[in-house]
């Protein structure tokens, strides 16, 4: 669709959407390019500017544009795919050809409250290591993560060196874990003060909050509390028919 068909049922803002997303996806309009204004928009395609405002506000939602006050509306990076499967952030980067990064936080040593005893099934007062990171993909903040850990498991884990390094193979190299099963939850949140000032965002911006438990051998080992860019992330996942009943 190179032009907006009046007569068609599609709503014209929307036409205007499928044109300038196909100028992205085609790179015809590049990362960090500038869109023609709604002046020059409405000059080609003969809309009203709140037809184009409303094509156009439409993308700033979904992350395919972004406005620089003062300046113009300029083309964003594509979002990064979550998967949906046990892998860990850095081999998840390494595979899409990024290169993964990890800055310390914090790190302690917290008794387990009522909360983690259930979840990791000790009894309540169990050592728990917990350490919070930033991960980063080509130097860029993608998201803070908290990993609790069973002490038991992995005794001198606070003392070992985990910046820009897999904490998942820190515990498989080191301490033999290797984790076989999870499970996961994700949440639409808000950033807070902490969040957004490490994720370099807007206090209050949509991020996406994920928790994931990691077994190894049936026992709950990991628990991630991770909190993510919505602007830089997506979730996807492959959809198929269920087999006919027989």
């Amino acid at each position: 669709m190179t032009t907006i068909d009046p007569h068609s049922p599609v709503p014209k803002y929307f036409q205007l959407r499928a044109i300038l997303l196909d100028l992205i996806e085609t790179a015809e309009l590049p990362v960090d390019a500038p869109i023609p204004s709604e002046r020059e928009l409405c000059a080609r395609y003969e809309l009203s500017r709140m037809t184009v405002r409303q094509g156009v506000d439409q993308l700033v939602s979904e992350g395919r544009l972004y406005r620089v006050p003062g300046k113009g509306t300029f083309v964003a990076r594509p979002k990064i795919e979550m998967p949906l499967r046990l892998v860990s952030f850095t081999e998840d980067m390494l595979a899409r050809g990024l290169r993964p990064g990890a800055i310390d936080l914090d790190r302690r040593t917290v008794p387990a409250d009522a909360r983690l005893a259930r979840i990791f099934d000790v009894e309540a007062g169990t050592d728990i290591h917990v350490i919070e990171r930033l991960r980063t993909a080509d130097g860029e903040p993608m998201a803070v993560e908290r990993s609790h850990i069973l002490a038991s498991l992995a005794p001198d884990l606070l003392d070992r060196r985990l910046a820009d390094r897999s904490l998942y193979g820190v515990l498989e190299a080191v301490y033999g874990l290797v984790f076989d099963a999870g499970d996961q939850t994700i949440d639409a949140s808000l950033a807070d003060a902490a969040e957004a000032r490490h994720l370099q965002i807007p206090k209050g911006s949509a991020v996406l909050f994920l928790q994931r438990r990691s077994y190894t051998g049936g026992v709950c080992a990991e628990l991630g509390v991770s909190t993510y860019r919505a602007d830089r992330y997506q979730i996807h996942t492959a959809l198929g028919n269920p087999p006919p009943h027989s």
